[in-house]
């Protein structure tokens, strides 16, 4: 079993490079190897490598600059993906491939099912929407799996810059209108693996159906929550001195973006848990775990 995964030092890459070794070789590839802007390069790879799984977390992920950045945001968000779809489809692979609540508007009162009506209102959002089309439009075999606000211990996220700014900083204005799950990279990674797994059972007695699927944890918070939860923890664990003395709620008004973003991003794992025997870990667990190891 070959398995290709692109983006491989970035947040989820890192982690994925490790959970999915036990399932078998794995060919990674950075950017500088496999820019997701350079078709013909990414096709000579997969050609090469023919691999039986691509795992693509590798995406453009600059979300306001995207605004200024429509044609480079959907070259690499779905006309790579389409490309990825159209060789996986060749070589007889696995597609798996992540996208973003972002391809919601977040005006709806509940959590989003993968059944609700996506209506992107930023460019990224829209880039991603038209990547999860491209793969669909191949009709080979794929998972595409939806997250959201995705955090590491390692790369540049929400919370480690929380973690910097409650040591410099007294007080910290964060939003608190929009909701949402703060998602691991981990955890991501963990259940791609075990979905994978799962997957190649099921392509191997014919039982396999493409799908899209939400991986998030289980809870909501708003950027304000998860801040304050960020900090209450790093404070409990003592290990790092924080000035913090105050994290102030704010609208989203008083914190012009370029981009807008979806007041509620909180997607249901409902599809997901069914299909494949999971439960989803509460966010501010999983939260707990990552900053002992950040710690």
């Amino acid at each position: 079993m070959k398995i290709l995964l692109t983006g491989a030092t970035g947040q989820v890459g890192w982690e994925l490079a490790r959970t999915l070794l036990p399932i078998g070789e794995i060919v990674t590839v950075n950017r500088a190897q496999a820019d997701l802007a350079d078709l013909e390069a990414l096709r000579a790879i997969i050609q090469q490598n023919k691999p039986d799984i691509i795992v693509n977390p590798a995406a453009y992920t600059a979300v306001d600059k995207a605004e200024t950045e429509k044609d480079l945001a959907f070259l690499i968000n779905a006309e790579a993906p389409g490309l990825l779809a159209e060789e996986a489809k060749t070589i007889g692979a696995l597609l798996i491939h992540y996208s973003t609540d972002y391809v919601f508007d977040g005006t709806k009162s509940g959590s989003y099912t993968e059944e609700d009506a996506t209506c992107p209102i930023n460019v990224y959002g829209q880039s991603k929407l038209a990547g999860e089309q491209a793969i669909q439009s191949v009709a080979g075999d794929y998972l595409i799996l939806r997250t959201s606000w995705v955090y590491a211990s390692r790369g540049n996220n929400f919370l480690k810059t929380i973690v910097r700014l409650a040591a410099e900083r007294e007080e910290l204005k964060i939003v608190a209108d929009q909701i949402g799950t703060p998602t691991w990279a981990r955890l991501i990674a963990e259940t791609t693996a075990h979905m994978v797994r799962q997957s190649i059972e099921e392509r191997r007695v014919n039982n396999f159906n493409s799908n899209i699927y939400h991986l998030v944890s289980s809870g909501d918070t708003s950027w304000h929550g998860f801040a304050q939860k960020i900090v209450d923890i790093v404070r409990e664990q003592g290990k790092v001195l924080l000035k913090n003395q105050a994290i102030n709620p704010i609208p989203t008004t008083d914190y012009p973006l370029p981009a807008k973003r979806p007041a509620n991003s909180r997607l249901s794992t409902h599809r997901l848990e069914q299909q494949f025997g999971l439960t989803m870990p509460s966010w501010d667990n999983a939260l707990r775990l990552c900053l002992q190891e950040l710690a």
